[in-house]
């Protein structure tokens, strides 16, 4: 009895010990989350981070410049570079599939092209993978481990409706779990959206002329893309679109201005966001060059450096451009990346 008495009272004893020193522990852990320096960044400064490609003349890859070949201007503005990373820094990256009923007739081809994909990539480069449809699913978190990688897309399915915006900002919301990493997204897409789609269908119902139905839709003023690129910006984050011809309105069986003026819609915003992201819009004009794209793509990728500065000495009005320029010390060679953001 005198026993089971002392181990009981020592048992908890043990237990109350434990307890106190997991309080302390996760209270500790409380305070230094709070004091975490990507969130200073992310709340307080306006750290503005660059995906830069550099070119020759013959447009070949430049990858051995260092931190001192490069100046960097906002609107007109000198300024310091705080961060700077070469080409062979890893990225974490979003490769995302459309899985709506537009794909289903070359599902194997889409999911073959994308797994050579990965095979382009560093070893240190983190990939998740996500499916949308109708529907918005993660298939598998970032990692190196690139058969699990390829599982993930091997068991991508689905059919319906394209909800691509909404997996925009899905994957947007994963990328800011991945702190101060350097960030891009490939998504395979025809960029209908179903909800945009919907909602053009609407604005262009009066257009007698192609010409009309672009100017009534103003595809760029979309809150949906805005909301992309704004959270985009704000992470530095490079988008690449693979465009599929499903969605090119050149090639469509029936030509009216309502149907041209949405798919020709469509395609803007896709151009739009490789644009004001400093990616690039590789339009897919036949299936069998579909892996070709994607290795060139991930080669892309593998030649950026990164530059990370604060904006000093510049207007931060919100909702203000700001303009960004990249000069390269050696004056035969060419940077390029995003053109700017809009204060927040």
């Amino acid at each position: 009895m005198q026993i089971k008495n002392y181990c009981s009272r020592n048992l908890f004893s043990s237990l109350t010990l434990c307890a106190a020193a997991l309080s302390l522990i996760f209270g500790a852990a409380t305070l230094v989350r709070a004091q975490d320096p990507d969130d200073v960044i992310r709340t307080e400064t306006n750290l503005v981070q660059l995906n830069i490609g550099v070119v020759d003349r013959q447009g070949r890859p430049i990858t051995s410049l260092t931190r001192g070949d490069f100046n960097v201007y906002e609107d007109g503005v000198k300024q310091n570079i705080q961060r700077f990373e070469p080409v062979e820094a890893p990225f974490s990256l979003v490769l995302m599939l459309d899985m709506s009923g537009s794909t289903i007739n070359f599902r194997q081809q889409l999911k073959l092209a994308s797994q050579r994909f990965l095979d382009a990539l560093a070893p240190e480069d983190r990939v998740a993978v996500i499916q949308f449809d109708a529907k918005v699913k993660q298939l598998s978190g970032f990692s190196t481990d690139r058969m699990k990688t390829a599982y993930a897309i091997d068991i991508a399915n689905g059919k319906g409706e394209t909800n691509f915006y909404q997996a925009l900002k899905f994957a947007l919301r994963e990328l800011d779990k991945e702190g101060k990493r350097r960030k891009a997204i490939v998504v395979l897409t025809d960029g209908l959206d179903t909800q945009l789609r919907t909602y053009d269908r609407q604005t262009v119902s009066g257009a007698q002329t192609n010409e009309e139905a672009l100017k009534a839709i103003r595809p760029q003023e979309s809150p949906d893309l805005n909301a992309v690129l704004s959270a985009a910006d704000r992470q530095g984050v490079t988008i690449f679109p693979l465009a599929l011809p499903s969605g090119d309105p050149k090639r469509l069986p029936l030509q009216t201005p309502n149907i041209t003026g949405i798919y020709a819609a469509a395609r803007a915003r896709l151009q739009h966001l490789a644009d004001r992201t400093g990616g690039r819009l590789n339009e897919i004009n036949q299936l069998q060059y579909m892996a070709h794209l994607y290795r060139e793509v991930a080669a892309s990728i593998r030649t950026l450096y990164t530059i990370s500065y604060q904006a000093n000495g510049v207007d931060k009005t919100r909702g203000k451009w700001h303009e960004i320029k990249i000069e390269v010390v050696h004056s035969e060679l060419t940077a390029r990346t995003r053109p700017g953001y809009f204060a927040r």
